[in-house]
C-alpha cells in the first residue's frame, strides 16, 4: 500500500460510529460545548499521533503500539499494551457494528417503510434477544478480509471517499438551519461535563493508528506511515468539528440526542423525512461498515505480531494461500460477532476508550525511552521531545480520570485475566526466552 491507501485505511478506521452515533451519546453530557470536547479529544489524539508517527518511522512493522512498546519497554509491558489493544480493537469493532444497525434501520424505514424488529436488532439488556445486524456486518467484513489486503484496501478507499462526501453533504444541509440560540447555554455542565464528553468522544478518534498496523504491507513505511497518521487525523478532526457544530446549532442538543441514528434525525428535523435523510442513512451504513472492516484488519495484525513473539498461539500468525492469517481472522471475526450481538453500545464505547488511552500513554512513554536508549536509530520523522510525549501522557491520564468507575472495574478484571494468561502461557513460550527455536515468519500480503 502506498500513501493514499494508508491514509484511506486510517481515515476509514476512524471516521464512522464515533460521529454518526456517539455524538448523540455525548451531547447531553456537555451541551453545545460538545464541540470543545471533540477539540480536546483531538488534541489528546494529536500528541499520541505524533509519537506514533515517530515510532512508525523507526520501527515500521505490523503490530502498532504493541510492537513499539516491545521494542522500547520490554516484553511484559508490551504484553500489557497488546492486551489493551485487543480490548480496544475487538470491543471497538463491536461498538461500531452496534451503531451500524441503528442506521440500517433508519435507511430501511425511510425507503421501504419496514424496520428490523427490536427483538432482532437490540442487545438483551436493551429489550432485544440479539443484535443480528451487528453480527452480520462483522461476518461480512471477515469474509472481505479473507480475500486479501489488496482487495480490502480497494474497498476501504472507495468507502472512505463515500463517507467523507456524505458528511460534507450533512454539513451543507445542516448549516442552512444554523441557529446560534441553540448554542446557549454553551456549557451547562461546566468543565466536568466537557471532560466527561471528551472521554466519551475520544472513541471517535480511535483508528487513526490503524495505518501503523500495516508496517509490513506499506511500500515505503518509513516515509508514508508518519504522513498517513498525521494527515488522516487532520482530516478527521476537521470533519468532526464541522459536523458537531452544525448539528447542535441546527436542532439543539435534545434533538441530537433523541435517536441512535442521530445525524439522520437532525436532517429530518431540518427538512423533514425525505431523500436527504435517506442519503445520510445510506452513507452511514456504508461508512460504518468500512470501519468494521479496517479496525478488524488492525486487530488481526496485532495478534499476528503477538503470535510471532510467542505470546499467543503460533496458529494465529500462520498465513494461508492468499497470504492472509486465516485462522486468526476467523477467530477474531467470530468472537467480535458474538460480542456485538449481545452487548449494548454505551458499555462498549467506554471499555474501548480505557484500553486505547492506556496503550496511547505507553506509546508516548516509548518515544522517550527510545530517544534515550537508541538516539542514533534512523528516524524519518521526529516529534518534539520531551514536550509532545509528556503532554500526550498527561492528556491520556486526564481523559482516563473522567471515565466511570464501572469501566475501571471491568478493565481491572480484563487486566487480571491478561496477567494470568501471560504468566501461565506467554512467558514460558516467549520467543525471547527461546531464541534458538524461533524461525523466520512469512510476510503478510503486500
Amino acid at each position: 500500500m502506498g500513501l493514499i491507501p494508508l491514509i484511506a485505511l486510517s481515515v476509514g478506521a476512524t471516521l464512522g460510529t464515533g460521529i454518526f452515533v456517539v455524538l448523540g451519546e455525548a451531547a447531553p453530557l456537555a451541551g453545545p460545548a460538545v464541540v470543545i470536547s471533540f477539540a480536546i479529544a483531538a488534541l489528546a489524539a494529536l500528541f499520541s499521533a505524533l509519537s506514533y508517527a515517530e515510532l512508525a518511522s523507526a520501527v515500521p512493522v505490523s503490530g502498532s503500539a504493541y510492537s513499539y512498546t516491545y521494542a522500547t519497554l520490554g516484553e511484559i509491558i508490551a504484553w500489557v499494551c497488546g492486551w489493551c489493544l485487543l480490548l480496544e480493537y475487538g470491543v471497538s469493532v463491536a461498538a461500531v457494528a452496534v451503531g451500524w444497525g441503528s442506521y440500517l434501520n433508519e435507511f430501511l424505514g425511510s425507503t421501504i417503510g419496514w424496520r428490523i424488529p427490536e427483538a432482532l436488532s437490540a442487545a438483551p439488556s436493551e429489550g432485544g434477544i440479539i443484535d443480528l445486524p451487528a453480527a452480520v456486518v462483522v461476518l461480512i467484513a471477515t469474509a472481505v478480509l479473507l480475500e486479501g489486503v489488496r482487495e480490502s484496501a480497494r474497498v476501504t478507499t472507495i468507502t472512505t471517499l463515500i463517507k467523507i462526501s456524505v458528511l460534507i453533504f450533512f454539513v451543507v444541509v445542516a448549516v442552512t438551519a444554523f441557529n446560534s440560540d441553540n448554542l446557549q447555554p454553551f456549557a451547562p455542565a461546566g468543565v466536568a461535563g466537557i471532560g466527561a464528553a471528551a472521554s466519551m468522544v475520544f472513541f471517535s478518534f480511535i483508528g487513526f493508528d490503524a495505518a501503523s498496523t500495516a508496517g509490513e504491507e506499506a511500500k515505503n513505511p518509513q516515509r508514508d506511515l508518519p504522513r498517513a497518521i498525521i494527515i488522516s487525523l487532520g482530516i478527521v478532526t476537521l470533519v468532526y468539528v464541522l459536523v458537531a457544530l452544525t448539528a447542535v446549532a441546527a436542532v439543539g442538543v435534545d434533538d441530537v440526542s433523541s435517536s441512535g441514528a442521530s445525524l439522520a434525525t437532525v436532517l429530518e428535523q431540518v427538512i423533514g423525512r425525505g431523500w436527504p435523510a435517506t442519503i445520510l442513512a445510506a452513507g452511514a451504513v456504508i461508512a460504518i461498515a468500512s470501519v468494521v472492516l479496517t479496525v478488524l484488519y488492525g486487530q488481526t495484525r496485532i495478534l499476528v505480531a503477538m503470535s510471532r513473539d510467542g505470546l499467543m498461539p503460533k496458529v494465529l500468525s500462520k498465513v494461508g494461500a492468499k497470504r492472509v492469517p486465516t485462522v486468526n481472522t476467523l477467530v477474531v471475526g467470530g468472537v467480535v460477532a458474538v460480542l456485538s450481538a449481545l452487548v449494548p453500545l454505551g458499555e462498549l464505547v467506554n471499555a474501548t476508550n480505557i484500553g486505547t488511552l492506556l496503550s496511547f500513554a505507553l506509546v508516548n512513554i516509548g518515544v522517550l525511552v527510545l530517544r534515550r536508549t537508541k538516539p542514533d536509530l534512523p528516524r524519518t520523522f521526529r516529534t518534539l521531545v520531551p514536550l509532545v510525549p509528556v503532554l500526550g501522557v498527561a492528556m491520556c491520564v486526564w481523559l482516563l480520570a473522567h471515565l466511570p468507575g464501572v469501566t475501571w472495574l471491568a478493565f481491572a478484571l480484563w487486566s487480571a485475566v491478561g496477567l494470568v494468561v501471560y504468566f501461565t502461557y506467554g512467558r514460558r513460550r516467549s520467543a525471547l526466552n527461546k531464541p534458538a527455536q524461533t524461525e523466520p515468519q512469512p510476510a503478510l500480503d503486500s
